[in-house]
Parts: C-alpha cells; structure tokens; sequence
C-alpha cells in the first residue's frame, strides 16, 4: 500500500502529458526560401518546451514523429534567415505545407508601405491552406467599460487571427489573436483557447496583419514610426488599403468627447464618450500626407496622371469625397505600375 500511494500520483502525471497513451503523432512541412522559393536545408525544427525536433533536408522537408497530442510553439531558425515561430495544435497527424523563411535584414526595396515579408506569402499560407495552426471564427471579449466613459479605445473589439513581423531579428509569429488599443499602442495576444493575454508594445511590431472575423479578409498595418510627417516621426499603426508606388493608408484615432449635461436644464448627454475618426493619407517617399479635401488639389498629386484620373471619375461617376472614392482612384493608378497587388478586394469601413 506504500508503493501504491507513491505510483498513482505518478501514474495520473503521466496520463495527463500523454506519456501512457497510444496514440502519437506526426508533424512534417516543407520550408521554402521566401524570395528565391528554393528549398531551405539545415533548418532547426523545435517544438518549445519539449524534447522534439527535425532537421529540413535537401528538398526542405521535415519529419517529428511520435509527438502526444497537445498544444504546442513551433520554432525554426536557420542562419542567415529570419526566425520563425507559429502555434500548432497537434490532435491528429499535421502537414503544415510550406512554410517559407527570408532572409536577415530583408527589406523591400520598392517605395511601398507594406515589407513583403509579412505581405506575400505566409499570411495566405496560415489562413487558407494550412487549417492545422490553432484558428476559429469569431472570438469575442470586450472589457467592461468604466461607468462614465462610454465606448473603448480598441480598433476592433474582436479577437481576430493574425501573423506578426517584430522588429527584433525579423521575427515572425502566428496563430495568436490579436486587437489592438488605439490610446495605448499596444497589442493584446492571447491563445484560442486561453484567457491569459500578453501585451505587446507597439514600438516593437513592425507589420501585422489579421484576418477580420466579420468579413473574412485580411487587413494590413504598418508602424507609423518608419514613416514621417512633416519630418517628424509618428506614433501609432496605419492601415494599407492600397499598397504600390502611391499607397493609400488609414489611420484610425480614438478621442474623449466630454459630457455636455446641462443638470438645470436636464438636456445633453450624461456621460463622456469615446469618439473614433478615420483619417486618410498618401506615402510618398516615406513622407505621410493628408488626402487634400480639394478637388483641385487632389488629382494634382498624382502628378502627369491627375487628367487621365479625373476623366476616369466623371466616366465610372466617383465620389472622391467619400473613403470609397478614394479607394477606388489609388487603385486604379498603382494598378498602372508593374507589380501593383490588390491587398483588399473591396473597401471597408471600421
């Protein structure tokens, strides 16, 4: 009866890491070279906190075998390549496709808004054909509101999944959701299915991008602190509606609009609230600026193309008042330099 009671706490230690259970499984991918697309070998495949891992060989395969089920951190690193590192929910064997590195200091050498690191290819990767990484639909979790302060400072009250690019060594995460606090410039992360969040500093994301729950698209932002405005630097994250050689950005800031209560005359509204604007820019070598509200002045931006766009408004009938509008033009004229990717298929508002 001693030994008894020394081997059931053990044995229950081991049913719960999966130790005593028959079931294990395998996880394999292919990793990639980012701008040559060539197989990456010698990369380091770990799982954190465990004892497992895998080498990539020639053709950029790897292999773990005989791994329990459970939630998990996928690390690789490889010399001369950005580190990367995604959650993986092990349940049944996983084939988590091609994963593709960059290398050290890769930067995009054309005057866009977007690194092509976070842009091309691994965000499509993760949302469409890889459904094996921790994901869902809609996470919801708004924190209570103080009494007399109606509304929040979030971009967006919902948990939405997303891929990260830090500033530090490149690297990339994903499958965490995310949101971000517009007042404070920082990031919340959390798992699927976890309620612990982990605040990320603004200053340290360089690119994110996530998929918005509601309408299953991507959206992109980029860190304002490597662009300038009126030669200053800038604090707080920039959405890419159109990227190319004159992107469109959207910057969304969020303000306190004091109570106008009137206790005499009992007229007004009670409490402070929450006010969020959008406000629309253009880049131009690194320099953000105000969308000009004239019409003059506005096609004029566009330099030798400005005739050309104005008679396209009057022929398709473009409110160039409305963000729409503005959506609209800049597409058409990046769509004019080679290269020019479409990020979003549509406009959408906040």
């Amino acid at each position: 009866m001693v030994k008894l009671k020394f081997l059931i706490p053990l044995f229950v230690f081991c049913c719960s890491r999966g130790l005593f259970a028959q079931e294990r499984f395998s996880i394999t991918g292919i990793i990639k070279d980012g701008l040559s697309d060539q197989y990456v070998k010698g990369a380091v495949i770990t799982i954190r906190e465990t004892a497992y891992s895998s080498v990539s060989k020639e053709a950029g395969n790897f292999l773990i075998e005989n791994v329990y089920p459970d939630r998990f951190v996928l690390n690789i690193n490889i010399v001369g390549y950005q580190s990367y590192q995604a959650q993986i929910n092990v349940r049944t064997d996983l084939d988590l496709g091609i994963i593709k590195l960059f290398p050290t200091g890769f930067e995009n050498p054309e005057d866009m808004a977007l690194q092509k690191t976070i842009r091309a290819t691994n965000i499509a990767e993760l949302f469409s054909r890889r459904p094996n990484f921790l994901g869902g639909n809609q996470v919801y979790g708004i924190p209570p509101e103080p009494k007399r302060l109606i509304g929040n400072f979030y971009l967006d009250t919902k948990w939405n999944k997303a891929s990260i690019l830090l500033y530090k060594d490149m690297e990339i995460l994903e499958g965490y959701f995310v949101r971000y606090n517009i007042s404070s410039n920082n990031f919340e992360m959390r798992d699927e299915s976890s309620e612990q969040v982990t605040v990320i500093p603004g200053f340290r994301v360089q690119n994110i991008v996530w998929i918005d729950s509601e309408h299953n698209i991507p959206r992109y932002f980029v860190n304002g602190m490597d662009f300038r405005e009126d030669g200053s630097p800038i604090s707080g994250f920039f959405e890419v509606l159109v990227d190319g050689q004159m992107p469109l950005l959207r910057r969304t800031e969020a303000v306190i609009k004091p109570s106008n209560y009137n206790q005499a005359l009992m007229i007004g509204e009670r409490n402070d609230q929450i006010i969020k604007r959008n406000v629309y820019y253009y880049l131009k070598e690194r320099e953000i600026i105000h969308i000009p509200k004239e019409k003059r002045k506005f096609f004029k931006i566009f330099g030798e193309s400005g005739a050309e766009l104005e008679q396209f408004v009057k022929t398709n009938s473009v409110n160039i008042r409305q963000p729409s509008g503005y959506f609209t033009i800049f597409t058409q004229y990046n769509s004019k330099f080679d290269g020019f990717e479409s990020l979003i298929p549509k406009f959408i508002e906040n």
